[in-house]
C-alpha cells in the first residue's frame, strides 16, 4: 500500500459530498441527452431495433424539449443589414 500524495489527496476531497443530490434540472438534461442518442443510434443502425411506438414516444419528448428548425426565405434586398439571433433552449 502506498501513501497518498499532496496532488492525490487532494484530488480525492474534490468530488461530491455526502448527501449531494442533483438538481432537478441536470437530471432533466441527462434524461433529454439518452433519449436524443438513442434515437439517433437507431436511425445510424447502432441501436436495436425500435417499435414505432418506442420512436413517436422518443420524438414527442424531444419536441416538448428541443425546437423544431424552421425554413426561412430572405426576400430582402441585398444591401438591406440583417441581424440574426439564434436562441437554443432556455428562456
Amino acid at each position: 500500500m502506498t501513501a497518498q500524495t499532496g496532488a492525490d489527496s487532494s484530488m480525492a476531497a474534490r468530488g461530491r459530498q455526502p448527501g449531494f443530490q442533483m438538481g432537478a434540472e441536470h437530471r432533466t438534461k441527462i434524461a433529454n441527452s439518452k433519449i436524443l442518442k438513442r434515437l439517433i443510434d437507431h436511425a445510424e443502425g447502432n441501436e436495436p431495433e425500435m417499435t414505432a411506438s418506442e420512436v413517436n414516444a422518443g420524438l414527442s419528448l424531444l419536441d416538448r424539449v428541443m425546437p423544431k428548425l424552421k425554413s426561412v426565405d430572405d426576400t430582402g434586398d441585398a444591401t438591406d443589414r440583417v441581424v440574426l439571433k439564434v436562441q437554443i433552449g432556455g428562456e
